[in-house]
C-alpha cells in the first residue's frame, strides 16, 4: 500500500477502508494523510454516510460545499430503467420469491440488471429475467462499467447496494429497497441521499412489491 500511495506532492483521503483497517503501519507521511473515521464522526447524529462525509470534506479542506462526483469515463447506452438485485452475500437483505421478477415485469423498459459478481446472485438474476417475461438485457461487466450506465438511465431501482449509491450521486431518481439491516442506526447511515429524487422501501412495513410500484409511480409524477 505504501509504495502504491505515498508519492511526491501528493495526499491520501482515507475512507476507513478495510485496506488500512488491516494494517498496522502508516501508508504515507501523517502530515499527507487525512482520515475520515466514519464510526465516530457525526456520532450524535442520524446523518447518512454521504451527508457525513461532505461536511467532512468541507471541513478537512476548507471549502464551502462538497459534492459526490461520478465519472467513470466508460460509454453507455441509455435505459429507462437500470436494476441491482444485489445483496453482498447478505441473503437477509432480499425479499422473498416471487418480487424480483414481479418488479422486473413491471418497471419502465427498457431495462438493464446487473448480474453482480457470479455465482448464485448471477443465477438469481437470471431466473429472475426469465420469470419476467423477457423484454430485460443483463450486465455482465465491471462495475465502473454498469455505474456508466446508472448515471445515464431515467431510473434507478435495486436492494441497498453501491448502485443506489451512485445514483444517488449522479441525481438519477431512484428506489431503494431496504431489508434485514441490523439497527436503525445503521439504516440511517446507509441510506443514499443527493440532490435527486429518491424513494426508500423498508421491506418490513407492509407489501414491498406494492411499495416500490408505488414509489416508481410516484418518481414519474414527482416535478
Amino acid at each position: 500500500m505504501r509504495d502504491a500511495v505515498c508519492s511526491p506532492n501528493s495526499i491520501v483521503i482515507d475512507p476507513d477502508s478495510r485496506l488500512t483497517q488491516l494494517g498496522l503501519l502508516p501508508i504515507c507521511t501523517e502530515e499527507d494523510y487525512c482520515f475520515f473515521e466514519s464510526r465516530s464522526y457525526g456520532g450524535d447524529t442520524a446523518q447518512s454516510l454521504s451527508n457525513l462525509a461532505r461536511q467532512w470534506v468541507s471541513e478537512t479542506f476548507n471549502v464551502l460545499t462538497a459534492r459526490a462526483y461520478i465519472q467513470t469515463g466508460l460509454q453507455a447506452a441509455e435505459y429507462a430503467t437500470t436494476v441491482s438485485f444485489g445483496v453482498g452475500e447478505n441473503p437477509a437483505k432480499r425479499v422473498a420469491d416471487p418480487f424480483e421478477e414481479e418488479l422486473l415485469r413491471q418497471l419502465p423498459g427498457p431495462i438493464l440488471i446487473d448480474k453482480g459478481a457470479g455465482g448464485e446472485e448471477a443465477e438469481r438474476v437470471e431466473r429472475a429475467v426469465a420469470r419476467s417475461g423477457g423484454g430485460v438485457e443483463m450486465w455482465d461487466g465491471s462495475f465502473a462499467g454498469f455505474a456508466a450506465h446508472i448515471q445515464r438511465s431515467k431510473l434507478y431501482v435495486g436492494y441497498d447496494s453501491a448502485g443506489g449509491h451512485v445514483a444517488a450521486a449522479c441525481g438519477v431518481p431512484l428506489v431503494s429497497i431496504f431489508a434485514g439491516f441490523a439497527s436503525e442506526r445503521m439504516f440511517e447511515r446507509w441510506r443514499p441521499t443527493g440532490a435527486g429524487p429518491i424513494r426508500i422501501v423498508r421491506a418490513e412495513a407492509g407489501d414491498p412489491l406494492a411499495a416500490a410500484l408505488a414509489a416508481v409511480a410516484d418518481l414519474k409524477t414527482a416535478p
